[in-house]
């Protein structure tokens, strides 16, 4: 895959690479154990916030299989969430989207907004064949930017795992290029 133009404009938000500079804005949300609560990941520190800023602006492109690009989505500016695109398989051109915002800008749809810009980078840029996204299933925001992208549920996978101490059901949804083409 190739390296992806360095931002991506819509109509309201720019995507780009991160930056060391955008330490403050993710912290500010990283750290909320709201926006962990169905990530995998626990709350932020400061300094894990760091390390992984330092990850994702050492990744500009995707060389292979299994890589994420990550962007970040600012308003004005301000970085207020962040968009993901991970290579599942180069052989049958798989992608995924993920997205995670900072609960002030929620409601706006400014999480649809940059999962879009996503679908886009993956399918038109890469020339990926079918997209897929997953979230915990009382998720609901996240399986709602889903279903309003077009995206299709065809999954349901029920106490698919113990997360976070819990039997939790996952939602699979999935896109496919021809389907993105339909939906522009």
């Amino acid at each position: 895959m190739a390296r992806p133009d360095r931002t991506i404009r819509t109509e309201r938000l720019v995507l780009r690479p991160f930056e060391t500079t955008d330490l403050d804005d993710v912290f500010a949300y990283r750290r909320l154990p709201e926006v962990n609560r169905y990530l995998y990941s626990e709350p932020y520190t400061r300094e894990q916030t760091e390390e992984n800023l330092a990850k994702w602006t050492a990744r500009d492109q995707l060389t292979e299989e299994g890589q994420s690009l990550a962007l970040a989505v600012t308003l004005n500016g301000q970085v207020i969430g962040e968009a993901d695109l991970k290579w599942l398989s180069r052989e049958h051109r798989q992608g995924e989207v993920g997205y995670i915002f900072n609960p002030a800008f929620h409601g706006r749809g400014y999480a649809s907004e940059a999962a879009r810009a996503i679908l886009a980078l993956g399918f038109d840029h890469f020339g990926l064949h079918r997209i897929r996204a997953e979230c915990e299933a009382r998720n609901v925001p996240s399986w709602r930017v889903m279903e309003r992208l077009g995206m299709r549920r065809e999954a349901h996978l029920r106490e698919f795992q113990i997360f976070k101490g819990e039997w939790a059901d996952s939602y699979v949804y999935a896109m496919l290029a021809r389907e993105y083409r339909t939906t522009r």
